[in-house]
């Protein structure tokens, strides 16, 4: 959401992708910047009263690839072919892409060329219509929430990637609050949803905990 990055010039790495004004989900999205805004975060990420499980997840999918791509915008000058050669979190974890379309066999590529793959792919699935639909009445695909799946496990990536990789950098531009009150929000959503297998999250395990147990 946008108060996490208050007006700061924001450099995103990928153009932004906006909800239509007028629309249910535009509605969906000023509700959960309301409830962002009282602090509460497991409290935000919870399905509003009488909506739809489909939409609330979509809405809040739009946002986080708006979040990740504006917190790995601010990292993108130190996240280089010769600063990482390969996409990784930690040396425990390498990605090699794949999309199931243009490139069906994993290859493995540095960090920035991944990501770059990545978002665009994202991008990809949010503009597609059929799979995000932005007009009222429009039903979701029955595979939508596999889909949506796809999209937060890669996302994040991002994250992972970003904390393994760059964090000096982030505290260098002062923006580690905004990273953690971004990825703690993510967190608590895929949880809240069941949208990513913890095997996936084990990359930042300690740091999930440490984020929280707190709010318990």
């Amino acid at each position: 959401m946008s108060f996490l990055f208050g007006n700061r010039s924001s450099k995103t790495f990928k153009p932004k992708k906006n909800i239509p004004e007028g629309s249910h989900q535009y509605e969906l999205l000023k509700h959960a910047e309301a409830t962002l805004g009282s602090g509460n975060l497991r409290m935000a990420v919870m399905l509003p009263e009488g909506e739809d499980l489909n939409e609330w997840v979509a809405v809040n999918t739009v946002d986080f690839f708006n979040q990740i791509n504006m917190l790995y915008g601010t990292v993108t000058d130190f996240c280089t072919e010769e600063s990482c050669p390969v996409m990784s979190s930690c040396w425990r974890y390498e990605y090699h892409w794949a999309d199931g379309t243009n490139i069906k066999k994993p290859i493995k590529c540095s960090a920035p060329k991944y990501i770059d793959y990545l978002m665009t792919w994202v991008q990809d699935q949010l503009d597609d219509e059929t799979l995000f639909p932005s007009k009222i009445g429009v039903p979701f695909k029955r595979n939508f929430i596999t889909v949506a799946k796809t999209i937060l496990k890669r996302l994040f990536r991002v994250y992972a990637h970003i904390y393994h990789q760059h964090f000096d950098s982030v505290m260098q531009l002062q923006e580690e609050a905004h990273l953690n009150t971004s990825f703690k929000h993510f967190i608590f959503f895929v949880q809240e949803f069941n949208l990513i297998d913890r095997k996936e999250l084990a990359p930042l395990q300690e740091l999930i905990e440490k984020l929280t147990t707190k709010d318990r």
